[in-house]
């Protein structure tokens, strides 16, 4: 397990590393050392901005040999967000370091966790959060095949379309509320009384029972949440959704 000293040192070191790349004109930190809030579990997440002239391919490639040489990842792998790379590194000691290649254009803060360190970042342009119709849509999907996958026992299944289904009512709960609904962000700011309510929405076993018990407190909050989205809409599907809990 890392200290948060050894993060420290780790991510002083990749900084002066940007710096002394001339293919990277800028660098900020992105999640909880944006805001100055890490704590032991913390990791590190930098975010580079490439000279226009700049090869991506190649810069990509020296620092995935940089992160695995000087500080012993033993894996990587790769998330996109339109043209932005993220490179998700693990380190032999457990840290996950986040490096993710911005083209200069793009450079910017997309929600509040952005601090800059050097260079010149575009005017902010927060993330947008997922239309409320498409939880809607997402969720009554899920809790269709919920309802399939008991009755047919497979109990395994039904919990993890429970759990998407879930996943899309709380993120109906973060957009009433005015907190991020994107990637559970938001979740643990939102009211007590919600997160006191959404307990009955996890099954306490992988039994039957208990599987159609949160079935039914998940379609319950469903439906108020849609109610606060969108009543009309509400109305219509309110019947269907305590038909397939039933």
């Amino acid at each position: 397990m890392f200290t948060p000293d050894e993060r420290e040192q780790i991510r002083e070191q990749l900084v002066s590393a940007a710096q002394q790349d001339s293919r990277v004109v800028g660098a900020a930190h992105l999640g909880s050392a944006a805001l100055g809030r890490e704590d032991a579990w913390s990791d590190i997440d930098l975010a580079l901005c490439l000279a226009p002239q700049a090869e991506i391919e190649g810069v990509v490639a020296d620092w995935t040999k940089r992160v695995h040489s000087d500080h012993e990842a033993v894996t990587h792998f790769d998330v996109r967000h339109d043209e932005t790379l993220y490179r998700v590194f693990l380190l032999r000691n457990t840290l996950q370091v986040d490096i993710s290649f911005w083209r200069a254009e793009q450079f910017r803060a997309i929600g509040p966790k952005f601090k800059l360190i050097f260079g010149i970042a575009n005017e902010p342009s927060p993330a947008p959060n997922p239309p409320p119709a498409d939880l809607i849509g997402m969720a009554w999907l899920y809790a269709l095949h919920v309802r399939s996958a008991i009755e047919r026992g497979e109990l395994l299944k039904a919990e993890y379309m429970l759990s998407g289904m879930r996943n899309q009512m709380l993120s109906l709960a973060c957009l009433r509320f005015g907190v991020s609904a994107l990637q559970g962000r938001g979740l643990d700011s939102l009211p007590q009384e919600i997160k006191k309510s959404a307990a009955g929405c996890f099954p306490k076993s992988l039994g039957a029972d208990d599987l159609k018990y949160s079935f039914q407190a998940t379609t319950a909050a469903l439906i108020n949440e849609i109610g606060e989205a969108d009543n009309q809409l509400c109305e219509r599907l309110r019947p269907t959704l305590n038909e397939l809990a039933r």
